[in-house]
């Protein structure tokens, strides 16, 4: 039997983010989130404390095409003059046709009080504002946590079906060390520039199944970096005290990058160094020479240690940092969903004969339709004889 909402009762409103909802989000990340979800606090925080800074440029860029309007795609529920929900979404490629669910805030309490109504919970609503509001969106991706049943549960209920599992690895201070001793061998580590996007791409391409690199929907322009991004990018290294170093590996005889890593190391906090690696499957040789050369790079910050991802289709690579002495710290798991508009269309008058109206000729003979038979029926049967006619009269 459904349970009817009461007549008191009124949805959420769906809205986009605004300057006083800055402090109502803190409240209610403090309320809803434990010591467990801090890592991801701190992503949004650093997102709301720049959305506070450049509130007003940000309010004029909107009014212009360009990607820095999608960086702040917050979304927030309102019920009853209070803030009950949070979305952060934003574009997973250049093209905008694939998009990634960030994070889902949604207040417990409030959840806990409407879970007898036959509505949709806080959470789905975000959910689906986004799917419908978001018309660029053919794809959406996110990555949650294997131990937070209640946001896996949320997330299955909107669609999303599992794509891969990935693992997330910790190689400590003391492991980075011994690693470092090792001196790298490499046929040609060149920077990471503007010109090599079709290599990376090339690379980027074959190191993952055919399913992903649909889902994923990246081009070359994904691995190129703009001037005003890269400006944007320098200056939020140089706030936040961290730098990035990247490079590949190219193969002469194949003419093609079969390796590639960035390094982010954090100068500043307690926040660990970072690291993104991408080896081609017929290369897997290279895993101990980038991790040798990045263990170097690691060790003017050290003290710290390095966190790096691998997903359940690269065996190889979770192979070696089991034998390397890594420690899993957390299991996410990898889900997307597709979104079809539905177009309106409107369907043609039926019987409407143009030509016929405006008196032009057809190039060919067209095909009859339904109003051309009927003309061509009454044109060509012979008309029937009178009734109650008398017989001719013989001469």
């Amino acid at each position: 039997m459904k349970t009817r909402a009461p007549l008191g009762y009124a949805p959420p409103t769906i809205r986009s983010l605004q300057l006083r909802d800055v402090e109502a989000i803190a409240t209610l990340a403090q309320r809803v989130w434990d010591d467990s979800r801090r890592p991801d606090w701190q992503k949004i925080h650093s997102k709301l404390t720049q959305f506070q800074q450049w509130f007003g440029l940000l309010n004029v860029l909107r009014l212009f095409p360009n990607l820095i309007r999608h960086q702040f795609c917050f979304y927030v529920a309102e019920q009853d003059n209070q803030l009950r929900g949070m979305i952060h979404v934003s574009p997973f490629n250049r093209s905008r046709t694939t998009w990634r669910v960030e994070q889902v805030m949604v207040d417990a309490a409030t959840q806990a009080i409407h879970s007898g109504l036959n509505l949709k919970d806080t959470g789905s609503q975000l959910l689906r504002h986004c799917f419908e509001a978001i018309w660029e969106a053919r794809t959406w991706v996110l990555e949650v946590n294997v131990q937070d049943k209640s946001t896996l549960a949320l997330y299955r209920q909107n669609g999303f079906q599992p794509l891969a599992q990935v693992t997330s690895w910790a190689i400590p201070p003391a492991a980075l060390e011994r690693i470092a001793h090792h001196e790298p061998s490499f046929p040609n580590l060149l920077p990471v520039g503007n010109a090599d996007a079709q290599l990376l791409y090339q690379l980027d391409t074959v190191s993952m199944p055919p399913l992903l690199r649909q889902v994923f929907d990246r081009h070359v322009e994904d691995f190129k970096t703009p001037v005003w991004e890269a400006i944007a990018h320098k200056i939020h290294r140089a706030i936040n005290q961290t730098e990035v170093i990247s490079g590949y590996v190219f193969e002469p005889q194949r003419k093609a990058a079969i390796g590639h890593f960035a390094l982010t190391l954090h100068r500043g906090g307690d926040l660990p160094h970072t690291a993104e690696l991408t080896v081609h499957p017929a290369y897997t040789w290279l895993y101990p020479e980038l991790m040798a050369h990045m263990a170097k790079v690691a060790q003017t910050v050290p003290g710290k240690p390095l966190q790096i991802t691998s997903a359940d289709y690269q065996s190889e690579r979770e192979e070696y940092l089991e034998n390397l002495g890594a420690e899993r710290c957390n299991h996410h798991l990898l889900m997307s969903r597709s979104v079809w508009h539905k177009l309106r269309e409107t369907k043609p008058l039926e019987g409407l004969q143009l030509q016929d109206m405006l008196g032009l000729q057809p190039a060919r003979t067209p095909i009859p339709t339904r109003m051309s038979w009927t003309k061509f029926l009454k044109r060509e049967t012979p008309p029937e004889p009178p009734q109650n006619q008398p017989p001719e009269t013989q001469a």
